[in-house]
C-alpha cells in the first residue's frame, strides 16, 4: 500500500508539472494565433505537425509507449488548434475569417480543396451552379457529386455577360427551378460570374445563401472576398450592385493548372496592385528574378491585407479605395481596348501613372518580368477614348476624379485629379511606346 501511495504521489506531481506546462503551451499557442490571423496563414501546419510528432516519438525510448505518445501528442495538438480557432472566431480548417456587418465568413485555400467542397461547404441542398464555357467540365462534375441537388446554369464567357439581361436570365432559371430562400448560389468562375451570381444571389428573394469558389488568380486574390457585386450598364463598368458577402469562400490553387499563362499574369498584376500600396515585402517578391514564390503564398498575402481593407470599410466609403489603386486609369484603358487587353493588363498599365518616379522605376521592370504591358500602342487605343470612360467612372466626382497614388512602395495617398492633369498623367503611358 505504501508503494501505491507513493506512486499516486509521484503521479501527482508531474500531472502539477504538466498543468503548469499546458497553461504555458496554450499561452504561447494563443500568441501564435494571433499572428497567424494578422499574417492569413491557417491555422493547421500539417507539415509542422507532423515533424514534430515524428521528432518527438524518437524521445521516447520505450517503443511499447510510442503509439500512446502519439495518441497523447495528437490529443494536445488538435486541442491547440481548437484553442487557436475559439481565440480568433475562425474555423481551424480555414485560411482566415472575414468579419463583416452581415456576417463572419471563412476563406479555405488549400490545394485539392474542390474535392473537398461538401466538408467544407453546406452544400446538402438545392445549389444553383453558376459557370461559364470556359470552366473545364470536370470541375462542375466534381461539385454536382457533393451536393444534394444541382441546377447548373452555364453562361458564355467573357465580361460581356455582365450584363442586365444576363442577371435577369439568372433570375429567371432561379425562380423556373423553384429555388427558396433555403437553397444557395455557388459561384464557380473568374470575378464576371463571382460578380453575377453574387448579385443574384443578393436580389433573389432579397438574398440568399451564396458561396464563391474562384478558379482565376485574379478573381482568388482579389475579388473573391470583400462582397462586391455588379453588372456593366451602358459600356461602363460595374455601375449596377450591391454588397453582398458570400456564406464561404473555397480556394482551391490546383484548377490554375488549366488556366493560361498568360491569365496567371493577369492575375499577378491584382497581386502586384496591393503589395504596392501595403507590403514591400511582398513586391520585392515580384521583383526577384528566381520567381515570386509558391501562388498560394501570394494569395494568401493578398487575401490577407484585402480583409484588412475590407473589415475597416466595408462598404467603400473611405479606406476601401485604396483598392482601386490603378483602376482609374485601367478601366478607361479596358474600355477603350474593346477586349484586346485584359483586365490585369490594364490595371497594370493603370498604375504606372499613378506612382512617384522612383516607384514606376521598380514598377516596370516587375511587370515585364511578369509578362504584363508597360506602354499603350495610340493607334490601337486612343487616349481621348480612355479620358471619356473614365470622366464617366462613378469614381468621377465634382472636385475631381478620385485617385490612388504610391509615393513610396508599401504607402499610398488619395488623390482628386482633375480631368486635364490625369489626361497629362494619361499620356505618359504613349510616350514609352
Amino acid at each position: 500500500m505504501d508503494k501505491l501511495i507513493s506512486l499516486r504521489g509521484e503521479i501527482d506531481r508531474i500531472d502539477e508539472a504538466l498543468c503548469r506546462l499546458f497553461e504555458q503551451r496554450m499561452a504561447a499557442s494563443a500568441e501564435i494565433a494571433a499572428w497567424k490571423r494578422e499574417h492569413c496563414v491557417p491555422i493547421r501546419d500539417a507539415k509542422r505537425e507532423s515533424e514534430l510528432l515524428a521528432r518527438n516519438l524518437e524521445r521516447i525510448s520505450d517503443p511499447d509507449l510510442r503509439p500512446h505518445y502519439k495518441t497523447f501528442q495528437q490529443s494536445l495538438m488538435a486541442c491547440s488548434r481548437a484553442y487557436q480557432a475559439e481565440l480568433i472566431g475562425q474555423d481551424p480548417a480555414a485560411l482566415m475569417t472575414v468579419s463583416t456587418s452581415q456576417g463572419s465568413y471563412p476563406v479555405y485555400l488549400r490545394r485539392g480543396a474542390l474535392s473537398e467542397a461538401a466538408d467544407l461547404l453546406d452544400l446538402h441542398r438545392r445549389v444553383f451552379l453558376v459557370t461559364d464555357d470556359g470552366i473545364p467540365p470536370a470541375y462542375s462534375r466534381m461539385l454536382a457529386a457533393q451536393c444534394g441537388e444541382l441546377i447548373s446554369c452555364v453562361i458564355p464567357q467573357g465580361e460581356a455577360s455582365k450584363t442586365l439581361a444576363q442577371l435577369h436570365t439568372l433570375l429567371q432559371q432561379m425562380l423556373d427551378a423553384g429555388l427558396t430562400r433555403c437553397d444557395c448560389v455557388l459561384a464557380l468562375g473568374g470575378g464576371v460570374i463571382g460578380d453575377l451570381a453574387g448579385l443574384a444571389a443578393a436580389l433573389y428573394m432579397r438574398g440568399i445563401d451564396f458561396y464563391n469558389v474562384p478558379t482565376t488568380l485574379l478573381a482568388m486574390l482579389d475579388s473573391s472576398i470583400g462582397g462586391k457585386t455588379a453588372v456593366d450598364l451602358g459600356g461602363v463598368k460595374n455601375t449596377v450592385g450591391t454588397f453582398w458577402q458570400p456564406k464561404a469562400v473555397l480556394i482551391d490553387p490546383d484548377v490554375l493548372a488549366t488556366l493560361p499563362l498568360r491569365q496567371l499574369s493577369n492575375g499577378l498584376a491584382e497581386a502586384v496592385k496591393m503589395a504596392l500600396t501595403h507590403d514591400p515585402e511582398l513586391f520585392a517578391r515580384f521583383e526577384d528574378s528566381t520567381g515570386c514564390g509558391p501562388v498560394e503564398d501570394v494569395i494568401a498575402a493578398c487575401l490577407g491585407i484585402k480583409r484588412a481593407v475590407v473589415e475597416a470599410d466595408e462598404r467603400e466609403g473611405s479606406l476601401r479605395r485604396v483598392l482601386n489603386f490603378g483602376h482609374t486609369l485601367g478601366h478607361g484603358i479596358e474600355a477603350a481596348a474593346r477586349g484586346r487587353l485584359l483586365h490585369g493588363e490594364c490595371v497594370a498599365l493603370g498604375m504606372l501613372p499613378m506612382c512617384a518616379p522612383a516607384v514606376r522605376e521598380r514598377l516596370v521592370p516587375a511587370l515585364e518580368r511578369l509578362g504584363l504591358p508597360t506602354y499603350v500602342n495610340r493607334e490601337e487605343i486612343d487616349p481621348e477614348a480612355v479620358l471619356a470612360a473614365v470622366v464617366h467612372d462613378k469614381k468621377a466626382a465634382a472636385d475631381g476624379i478620385m485617385t490612388v497614388f504610391v509615393p513610396r512602395v508599401g504607402a499610398y495617398e488619395l488623390q482628386a485629379v482633375s480631368p486635364r492633369a490625369l489626361r497629362e498623367r494619361l499620356e505618359t503611358l504613349y510616350s514609352a511606346s
